[in-house]
């Protein structure tokens, strides 16, 4: 291994635009300091109502907006632990901070005009229920039996169906007969690299023989893959997405993770748990001499992202870990700081960068499934106040998008709306369960493709915990079975001509 490509450096190699990260907007220092302040110690008093005002002058922000944001905070808190924020005020100040706030009256055009839409949606919402209703009970039951055929061990015929081995191939990505069909095909084709994918997948399942074996050893990366070009955004959503992640989902996820991400910073102090980051731990992910901190300048460059704020945290007995705060920042424990090699390490940075994405960074934040149903429909109310929600699922939904709804931007808004106009249209259906786990599907791909090395995967999937392992695994073989798996290697320059 060449001191190259053991110390995550990229030589020749051409970065593309920086997108996809979660962005907090420019209220970020003024959130930071709401809710140490603020939310703290359920007291505000004169003294913090004063620095609040002096901040919000000194970074341009309008007192009437925050104002509204403290109040939703607040209102989201109180219903959340049934206790109350109390406010030391100054009369004459609070009449003079009350006058900044304007009244709207009711009569005004565009509030009339949103109360004619939201009557128009919630027709056509009614509407498209029942029209879907009507579908549901005259569906017909679709049976394929495509995965039941099986290519005999032996055969090594040219008429072989090559799309139904690779549909086989992705129901049981360990059927060697089929994966070895694969690998004399893209022989008898000249695909090299997906023959040599291929072999990798033999050789990981320990089924390879002397010519897979020996084409797989040929090409193996020494060390770190050598890419020459980055990923583009389109990149991630065609090719890199696992086909269950909804795209809709995750936008409609993407604009309200800074409104959870503030929540989750509250509800941590608030409880005192929150983790705190030791200043002298930070690391220049660029400039540091530990591998683990410069795999994520090296993979973040490669996924067309930015890499987080790093910390190296010997105390921190796990291998990675997102910590929130303003921005989020990541935290990498002993079991990442020593004993992984090259292509582990690659593959931890990987996995873990491609939850920072703007649309997965909610899975960061979130534990639980009703969680997540909660807050899409908090993010659908904010983009139709008048969605339909039974009686006791709007009591859980309205209040917090009451407090998300203040801190998003007229613009973020304006893309819920259309978000939700776009969700009725595909059916008005989501399944989270399936989404949650095909973000987790798609960070292991991420890590995949740095890694190259389906071993390494593997190793570190179980160092982390992570449940279901095989069927994890099994998804990987799949895509790095794939026609996805080898435009991405193409893509980033790293494919065997």
């Amino acid at each position: 291994m060449t001191e190259q490509q053991a110390s995550f450096e990229l030589s020749e190699f051409e970065a593309g635009e920086v997108s996809g990260n979660m962005q907090l907007g420019r209220l970020e220092s003024y959130y930071e300091e709401l809710f140490a302040e603020v939310i703290e110690d359920g007291i505000i008093t004169a003294d913090e109502r004063a620095r609040l005002d002096r901040m919000a002058d000194s970074l341009g922000l309008d007192r009437a907006r925050l104002r509204r944001l403290e109040q939703a905070l607040q209102a989201a808190y109180e219903g959340q632990r049934r206790v109350t924020i109390h406010e030391e005020v100054i009369p004459e100040a609070f009449e003079e901070r009350e006058s900044l706030s304007p009244v709207e009256p009711a009569t005004d055009a565009r509030t009339l005009a949103l109360q004619r839409r939201i009557v128009t949606l919630e027709a056509k919402v009614q509407e498209l229920e029942a029209a879907l209703a009507q579908a549901e009970s005259q569906l017909s039951v679709e049976v394929d039996f495509s995965g039941v055929s099986n290519v005999t061990g032996g055969e090594d015929r040219a008429e072989i169906d090559i799309g139904d081995v690779e549909r086989h191939v992705q129901h049981d990505p360990r059927d060697e007969a089929n994966v070895r069909a694969l690998f004399r095909h893209y022989g008898r084709t000249g695909d090299r690299d997906r023959q040599w994918c291929t072999s990798a997948v033999l050789a990981h399942l320990k089924l390879a023989n002397a010519e897979e074996s020996e084409l797989f050893a040929k090409h193996r990366p020494v060390g770190l893959i050598r890419p020459k070009a980055s990923l583009g955004r389109e990149a991630w959503t065609r090719l890199l997405f696992h086909p269950e992640q909804e795209v809709l989902v995750g936008e409609i996820f993407a604009v309200v993770a800074p409104a959870v991400l503030m929540g989750r910073i509250s509800a941590l102090r608030r409880d005192k748990v929150l983790p705190q980051l030791d200043p002298t731990k930070k690391q220049d992910a660029t400039k540091s001499t530990i591998q683990a901190v410069r795999s994520f300048a090296w993979g973040a460059a490669i996924l067309g992202m930015s890499a987080p704020h790093l910390y190296a945290d010997p105390s921190f007995a796990g291998t990675v870990q997102m910590v929130p705060a303003v921005p989020p920042a990541t935290r990498i424990g002993a079991q990442g700081l020593a004993g992984r090699s090259a292509p582990e390490l690659a593959f931890l940075a990987g996995r873990h960068l491609a939850y920072f994405r703007s649309e997965s960074f909610i899975r960061l934040l979130v534990p639980q499934l009703r969680d997540f149903e909660e807050i899409f429909l908090a993010a659908l109310s904010v983009g139709n106040p008048g969605l339909p929600l039974r009686a006791e699922v709007r009591e859980l939904v309205i209040p917090i998008a009451k407090a998300i709804e203040p801190i998003l931007e007229p613009i973020a808004i304006d893309h819920l709306r259309g978000y939700f106009l776009r969700f009725v249209e595909e059916g008005g259906r989501a399944n989270l369960q399936r989404w949650v786990t095909a973000v987790d599907r798609t960070a292991a791909r991420a890590g995949l493709l740095l890694a190259a090395d389906l071993d390494a995967a593997k190793a570190m999937l179980t160092l982390d915990g992570v449940e279901a392992v095989s069927e994890k695994m099994d998804d990987l073989l799949v895509f790095m079975l794939s026609e996805r798996f080898g435009k991405l290697r193409r893509q980033v320059g790293i494919a065997i001509e």
